[in-house]
């Protein structure tokens, strides 16, 4: 997967209450709920985007307040990513 370095003020940082060490992991895991909030990408493309199983990323949007949303179109979605991970 590429990677692209995206630069936040510290603040930032802060008000997300994430240590300096930890903001990579945390910061796409908060990305990938907002893609997925947005129905912009399925359920297992944001768990992958966040570094997560699925369980997790679920669990993840529970305590967030995120519904999950599951189509069959997200199953369909989830299928093909898992095709490509096992290649």
């Amino acid at each position: 997967m590429a990677t692209v370095r995206v630069e936040f003020p510290a603040e930032v940082l802060k008000l997300v209450k994430v240590e300096k060490r930890y903001a990579s992991k945390e910061l796409r895991k908060l990305v990938a709920l907002e893609l997925y909030r947005e129905n912009l990408v399925s359920l297992g493309k944001a768990a992958e985007i966040a570094g997560m199983s699925v369980s997790e990323f679920m669990e993840f949007s529970a305590k967030r307040s995120v519904p999950l949303h599951y189509t069959l179109e997200d199953l369909k979605e989830d299928l093909k990513w898992a095709k490509e991970i096992r290649k």
